[in-house]
């Protein structure tokens, strides 16, 4: 499973890139929002310069039609880099965008599926990844895991190398089912990575290990040993 982070937010970021396996991050223009009118593309450069070029970016497009959606594409690699993964929404202009930029050789993740037919489209125009919204999906009645298993079959049959990057978790377990239904890669906010390290058991359990190390040795730990 490769772990991404949905955010932009240059301290999460830090955090979370010195403790886990991060492979890259993901943004979009509601994320982008959450750190204020920030000077966009200094910001995304200096993201950049944080993961370096061996972890993905991803930045969306933020134009509707066609040619705007070219348009954002080629100034985001312009003036980021040419490793970007252009994000783009999988509509009747994106997918029409989706296909010329494939064309070119961009780097392009295909976002917003939220049904298995769009995940069809993305896989035969040969994105390296597509985005079920997976916390989305079950808002509107819609079963993810149903979604990103039919597009995993897809990519097994056609040996496709489109992956699946699933996103859109409020919880632990959403992710943990997207990965048990064939996503091969997951984009996470700091606020539900937060939730995989804060069960209560856990911290008790450590709690419990270190008093009983203590009430045995009268130290807090193993390198303070002395002789």
């Amino acid at each position: 499973m490769e772990l991404m982070l949905d955010t932009v937010n240059l301290e999460a970021i830090t955090r979370w890139v010195g403790k886990v396996e991060v492979s890259g991050v993901t943004s979009n223009p509601t994320i982008i929002k959450k750190e204020g009118k920030v000077n966009f593309f200094k910001h995304m450069n200096t993201i950049r310069d944080m993961i370096g070029n061996e972890r993905s970016l991803h930045v969306q497009v933020v134009a509707d039609d066609f040619q705007g959606m070219i348009k954002d594409a080629e100034m985001i690699v312009d003036r980021i880099d040419d490793n970007v993964y252009v994000k783009v929404p999988i509509n009747e202009e994106g997918i029409k965008a989706i296909r010329e930029l494939k064309r070119r050789h961009f780097n392009v993740t295909a976002t917003a599926v939220y049904t298995t037919f769009q995940a069809y489209l993305a896989i035969e125009a040969a994105v390296d990844y597509i985005a079920p919204y997976y916390n989305r999906m079950e808002n509107f009645n819609i079963n993810p895991q149903d979604v990103i298993s039919k597009a995993s079959l897809d990519i097994a049959n056609h040996n496709s190398q489109t992956k699946i990057l699933a996103a859109s978790f409020k919880n632990i377990a959403q992710i943990n089912a997207a990965v048990e239904n064939g996503a091969h890669s997951v984009t996470v906010g700091s606020d539900v990575l937060d939730q995989a390290f804060s069960f209560p058991a856990i911290s008790k359990a450590v709690a419990d290990f270190k008093e009983d190390w203590r009430s045995c040795y009268g130290i807090d730990n193993i390198h303070a040993i002395e002789g």
